[in-house]
């Protein structure tokens, strides 16, 4: 049975595993970065990082589950003895199977007693009855029945507490299976917001004052397995412009040797061409960014300037007396095993020249370690260029796909929400009241915000740029 993960049951002290965790991924970076012949080291193994928990930004599963909605609940205890009657089900069904191979000398007959074996279908009105009996008439007995479930449950399902920008939070069962992408919609039917493509879920660490907002495609199940135990990192339901500028304004990065004035009268013909250009084909094209970046010596509050270039396989940047030609070139960091964060206010944390930094570091890493690497540029348009176009080249074709999926869900909602607008306007030229209509039309829990407005969300902490 697998695990459901719980960082309440770690009994490892946390230093001793940041301190692991940090030696290993250190390894594996240098050995994924040296130039010798040796074989590439293998890929860690996910479970390593996991740590068994049903809930995420609660005390407690029980403190979780009273926080579910009623319906939600009910939807989880159905789900999970639906699994657990499958699962009993195919595995009767196995052990019939594995027993007839044995004792039975034809297929026919094989057949005939795999069928016996099957237990016969109760009275429909006794098992009805025995149901009804049967169900949780409380919503302690329905916590206590999810509780029992949880445990026996194949697939990992998390509990996770969502922050808004207005303080409130909702709270969402989502299991392994689930997308980003998919929690996103599930908030669409929680919340007043406009869903528009720049909603994102996004992960805040108060510990190093970092952010990060997940991409669609991700696994939030899997990106929630690498928080440690106790930890104070939250995820935050919000609207970021940016998330998708690279597809609203290729000509940043892709002309960004330009000027200004050049930039801003591209028309979105021109745009369109560009997007087809590096995106259309089999491999996305990666901007060619370069410049002057600060970087933070590790062990020290000092930075020191240095010329950076960006390909796709990662960074790379210029070594004292060399010039930028491939041939001299040395590798500062590559995409594989790391994420991008934006940081906040590290001018005073770590007497940064400015306040426009990034991190780059394993997602396992949630401590201060010399294997995280920190960036700092010199104003907000050159940190918008870097953190996005390092996004493109780590996730290449699939972030376009994110973006058409995106694009294409929010004009189906926006269509079902002018559909009930209008089907609101006319009930009200007509005098009639919508619910006296004999055949209303269905609307959607998005639908029925349609006419509010979104919440005002928590605006970010003094001297931090949201990329």
């Amino acid at each position: 049975m697998e695990a459901i993960f719980s960082f309440h049951t770690c009994k490892i002290a946390m230093n001793d595993i940041d301190a692991m965790f940090s030696h290993l991924l250190g390894e594996i970076d240098h050995l994924s970065q040296s130039l010798s012949s040796a074989a590439e080291a293998p890929e860690e193994d996910p479970a390593s990082h996991r740590h068994s928990t049903f809930s995420i930004g609660f005390t407690d599963l029980n403190e979780s589950l009273n926080e579910l909605e009623d319906h939600d609940l009910d939807a989880l205890v159905a789900d999970l003895g639906s699994k657990s009657t499958t699962q009993d089900l195919a595995t009767e069904q196995q052990t019939s199977s594995a027993t007839d191979n044995q004792t039975a000398p034809s297929a026919m007959t094989q057949g005939y007693e795999a069928t016996a074996a099957l237990p016969l279908p109760p009275n429909t009105a006794e098992f009805s009855g025995e149901l009804q009996r049967n169900e949780p008439q409380t919503k302690a007995d329905k916590i206590k029945l999810a509780l029992e479930k949880l445990k026996e449950a194949k697939v990992r399902k998390l509990i996770v507490k969502v922050m808004m920008g207005d303080g409130s939070s909702k709270t969402l069962m989502v299991d392994e299976r689930q997308t980003v992408r998919d929690v996103l919609d599930k908030l669409f039917e929680k919340t007043y917001c406009d869903c528009s493509i720049d909603w994102s879920l996004c992960e805040t660490n108060p510990e190093l004052l970092i952010e990060r907002g997940f991409e669609d495609h991700e696994s939030l199940v899997e990106l929630l397995s690498s928080w440690t135990r106790h930890s104070e990192n939250k995820i935050y339901f919000v609207s970021r412009p940016q998330k998708y500028v690279m597809f609203k304004d290729p000509q940043l990065f892709y002309m960004w040797k330009k000027k200004k004035s050049v930039l801003s009268g591209i028309n979105e013909h021109a745009k369109k061409l560009l997007i087809k250009e590096h995106f259309g084909g089999s491999t996305v094209i990666v901007p060619n960014l370069e410049g002057m970046l600060h970087l933070k010596e590790d062990g020290k509050k000092v930075w020191k300037p240095r010329y950076f270039l960006l390909r796709a396989s990662g960074i790379y940047y210029v070594p004292k007396g060399k010039t930028k030609s491939s041939s001299d070139l040395a590798c500062f960091v590559r995409f594989e095993k790391v994420n991008i964060y934006t940081t906040n206010n590290y001018k005073q944390k770590y007497r940064a020249p400015t306040n426009f930094g990034f991190m780059l570091k394993h997602p396992c890493i949630q401590k201060e370690s010399h294997y995280i690497k920190f960036l700092c540029c010199d104003n907000e348009h050159t940190l918008l260029l870097w953190v996005n176009s390092i996004r493109i080249a780590k996730y290449g074709t699939v972030l376009y796909k994110n973006y058409q999926a995106a694009v294409k869900t929010a004009s189906t909602l926006q269509t079902l929400q002018s559909a009930a607008h209008k089907d609101g306007s006319k009930s009200h030229a007509t005098g009639i009241s919508p619910h006296l209509d004999p055949s209303p039309p269905k609307i959607t829990a998005v639908e029925d915000y349609s006419q509010e407005s979104p919440p005002d969300f928590i605006p970010p902490p003094p001297g931090h740029t949201h990329i």
